[in-house]
This record gives C-alpha cells, structure tokens and sequence, in this order.
C-alpha cells in the first residue's frame, strides 16, 4: 500500500538536500534502499502518496510519489539515486560527504544526478500545500549506472497500478537546457574459439587473438559508415560511436592463443538500429572468418552476446514535454545529449519525454565530481516554474 499522510518534517532548501543525498553511497553494486526510505518518509510527510517498487532481493528499490490528485496527466520529475563506483580515484576528501567550495558542490553524485533530485525534494513542502490542478510525481530509480535498469520494472506499473503522466522531466545533466534526445547504448561481448599450437607452426592453429583483431577492424569499418550528416549531425560527437573497453586471450607468448574475449559497447543515434549492426557483423563473422577458422578446425568459432540494450530518445517535435520545458526555460531550441538515460524508456512506453538537469556531463563520473551553485539556482526556479504552471 502507498504510504500517506503528514508528518512532521522540516523543510530542506535544495543545497541541504543535495548534501543528505550525497551521505548515502548508493554506488550501483550497493543497496540503494536506505536512501529510498529516507526519501520516502519525508515525502510523504509533506503529504506525498508514495509507492515503492522493489527488486527481487528487497536490497533496492525504485519510487514514485504523487503530489496533488492521483489521475492521469501529471508532469513526472525522475531521477536516478544509484551513483558509480570512487574505487581508485583520486578524491581530495570523502566523495560521500558533500562540500561547497568557491560556488561548487562536491560529492559524488552531486552532478550525475543528486543535484537534480535535491531540487526536486526540496519542492515537497511547496508542493504538499499547493493546490494542484494535475499531479506531481517524483521518481527516483536504482541501477540506471548499469544498464538502464532499475526504472523499467517502475515503468511497467504506469497506466495499470500508477498513473499515467502527460510527460516526464528527466534531470540528467544537460547544463539547465531542453534536450529531446539521447543516443542508445547496446553493451555485448564477443568470445573467439581458435585452436592452439606451438608458435613455431602458426598455420596448424587457429590464432583466435589475430581473427578477434579482424572482428575489431570490421566493427571500425561498420559503424564508420554509418550516418554522421543530417540528425546523426546534431549530436556531440556526431553519428554513433563505439568503444573497445576490455579485451583479454592467450596463455603464453609460445602458444597459439585458443581463445580472445572482448567487451564493446556502441553508441546508435536514433536513426540506427543496433540489431541490423550486429547483423552485419555476425553475417561478417559467418562469411568471412569462420570459414577460414573451420578449414582448421571444425570447432572453431565466434559468438557475441549482448549483455545491456537502452533505447534512444528521439525528437518529438511539438510535443508537450518539449514545448512546456522550452516554455518554462526560455530557450528557443532543444539540444541533444550523447549520453543514455532513462527518458529513452519513459518515451518507449508511451510518455513523452525531455531531459533537463544540471551540472554538465564532463563532470560527472570524476574525482572530485561536482556541480556549480548556479546551476542548482537555475534548476531550482525551472522547477519551481513546473509547480506555478500546475497550481490553482
């Protein structure tokens, strides 16, 4: 049952907030569920009906609190609680004890994306005594870090036990402007099978090192040629991208390497399907290296998982998430972001969607991660404007 009711709760200004949050290492790999807790008392203590969704373990949890009356057509404020690792990094002081310094917060999260989510927070009592024509849902999730993955099992109750909200507001760091779309993300692993040997007679093996490098070569030349003019354009850096993040194989320098594994990952805009590239790369593996790898040994092979998919975010033009951020922001023209983020799922399952938020990608993910005093300002009179729009 969703938790209601008023208690008594002292009102928290943004920086405040932002500071509680930052104190909860919800690093993805760890419970985020006292965070979501906490938040959830106080929420509902300024007289938000809150819903939490929890995982199969109990150790983490999504959450979706109403403000206003509970029916269709609300605007949805989402954040993601669940941060990246601080492992090796070089951190001057705690990255869990937040620190304003020279117009700056730091802590890690403060960008990506607890900045937002204090500015949202610190609306409830603002919200809990507003009249409100249409509801105002915060949304927080867990392990967005790792794959888009928390927010979708909160995102399968919208329309059936939630209501279904006109749009969402997802506050990634985008540096206070609109952004109506976002690149996709599809994260696989490729694992070659060759066949060993002494070093001395290359040609009796199968080097799975050498036809893993082939492999790498045609996933450059493939995404290479995909689209960079015209929507891919809009995008920094333009067109979809790729990286090749882990790779391993071989046991000694005199062996015939019998196996090679790597980790890759790309980038597709949203006039890219990333099944048809992984088509061509399988029907690559298939024609023009296995052949030769199976003239050795019938055994040989090449096989690519995915391991994580998100969709894009593409533009919706003239809708109303897009035509009400810009409205409320003052800008003219949305942007477009590189990164992938949980408005892409919201939009897939039928709820327009913009990013907005602040702080800039290039400080998040870092030692000493931070975000300037004036973005929250800005932030925070950007949402205070979404509460003036929905009050009577």
């Amino acid at each position: 049952m969703p938790a209601t009711g008023r208690t008594a709760q002292r009102a928290m200004s943004d920086v405040e907030a932002i500071g509680w949050l930052v104190g909860f290492d919800t690093t993805s790999a760890k419970p985020n569920k006292p965070l979501i807790d906490a938040v959830a008392g106080y929420l509902a203590g300024h007289g938000a009906a809150v819903r939490q969704v929890p995982d199969e373990t109990g150790d983490k949890a999504n959450l979706f609190a109403t403000f206003g009356p509970p029916e269709p057509g609300g605007i949805v404020l989402s954040g993601h609680s669940d941060v990246v690792p601080v492992d090796g990094q070089p951190w001057t002081g705690d990255p869990f004890a937040m620190v304003e310094r020279e117009g700056r917060l730091y802590g890690r999260g403060t960008t990506d994306m607890k900045g937002f989510i204090g500015c949202a927070l610190a609306l409830a009592p603002r919200l809990g005594a507003a009249r409100l024509a249409r509801p105002v849902h915060i949304a927080l999730s867990h392990d967005e870090e790792v794959g888009c993955i928390g927010v979708r099992s909160l995102i399968a109750l919208i329309g059936k036990e939630l209501p279904r909200p006109a749009f969402a507001i997802v506050g990634e760091p985008t540096g206070m402007r609109v952004v109506n779309a976002h690149k996709g993300i599809s994260q696989q692993h490729t694992a070659v099978l060759g066949r060993d040997g002494h070093s001395s007679r290359p040609a009796e093996g199968v080097n799975a090192i050498l036809f893993a490098a082939e492999y790498i070569r045609e996933i450059e030349a493939v995404i290479g040629a995909l689209p960079r003019g015209g929507a891919a354009a809009s995008f920094d850096p333009p067109g979809t991208t790729f990286n090749i993040g882990r790779i391993g194989g071989g046991a000694a320098v005199n062996i015939i390497a019998r196996h090679c594994d790597f980790r890759w990952e790309m980038r597709p805009t949203p006039d890219v399907d990333p099944a048809e590239v992984l088509a061509r790369l399988g029907a690559f593996a298939e024609d023009a290296l296995m052949p030769r790898m199976r003239a050795v040994d019938p055994e040989a092979r090449i096989r690519t998982t995915v391991d994580v998919t998100a969709p894009t975010l593409g533009p919706a033009p003239g809708s109303e998430a897009e035509t009400f951020a810009l409205r409320l922001s003052g800008q003219n023209q949305p942007s477009t972001a590189p990164y992938v983020c949980e408005a892409g799922l919201f939009a897939e399952a039928g709820v327009p969607s913009i990013v907005c938020g602040p702080g800039s990608v290039s400080e998040a993910h870092q030692p000493d991660e931070f975000v300037r005093l004036d973005q929250i300002a800005a932030c925070s009179a950007f949402l205070g404007r979404v509460v003036d729009s929905v009050s009577l």
